[in-house]
């Protein structure tokens, strides 16, 4: 009969790429706290030894599967958005469209980082910091998508700065309403106010721009 480490040793990937697969696959669709280490095991296909031979704990190992996705989750979103139009503006709003795809699929359970900061109370822990960084990138590449349609329109630096961050609230507010109601037409609410909050202020003219309005004196 083949031990354990023998089984192990014939399944395709590392034991560690495959304790990576199953975490992330498990608590992407069950949650953090509801996911113990011995499901994780399980489902790699490894032993418990190779578990602590390559992950001092759980959090350890949800820290490291939620940075590989991100990973991929950035590679993929990135690509899907140039995909979607030569111009700024058609990549911005082409974002939902490429989240109303990824809502429409089997696999869909919301934002991975969301739900496990949702989890995780401290601020600095691993998996929130994890978290908070694809947050950040998410916004980073936004803010380069906003600066090339600031150009574009005649916007100024604040504004696309601003617009970045409004990107951002639509992007991840798609996201929850679509988990929570299941409609992936969520993408396309969010798509449409998104393409009105480009209209609000035409040719880079804001509010701070214009002239105020006059006071009789008394």
């Amino acid at each position: 009969m083949a031990t354990q480490t023998e089984t192990e040793s014939l399944l395709p990937g590392s034991a560690r790429e495959r304790l990576l697969d199953a975490a992330e696959a498990l608590i992407y669709a069950g949650g953090i706290h509801a996911t113990g280490v011995d499901a994780i095991v399980k489902q790699s296909g490894t032993a418990r030894k190779s578990f602590y031979t390559h992950f001092e704990s759980k959090d350890a190992l949800v820290a490291a599967a939620l940075e590989r996705r991100d990973e991929r989750w950035m590679n993929w979103f990135i690509a899907g958005t140039q995909r979607h139009g030569k111009t700024a503006r058609k990549r911005l709003l082409g974002m939902f469209d490429v989240l109303r795809e990824w809502f429409a699929s089997e696999d869909f359970h919301g934002c991975a980082f969301l739900n496990a900061a949702g989890e995780i109370a401290s601020a600095d822990d691993p998996i929130r910091i994890v978290a908070r960084e694809h947050k950040e990138r998410l916004l980073a590449f936004v803010r380069t998508q906003c600066d090339e349609y600031a150009l574009e329109s005649g916007i100024d630096g604040r504004r696309a700065a601003r617009l970045s961050r409004q990107w951002l609230v639509l992007l991840d507010g798609a996201i929850a309403v679509a988990l929570v109601s299941g409609e992936s037409d969520a993408a396309l609410d969010a798509r449409a106010a998104a393409e009105a909050l480009l209209d609000i202020e035409p040719a880079g003219r804001s509010a701070n721009n214009r002239s105020p309005s006059r006071r009789t004196a008394t």
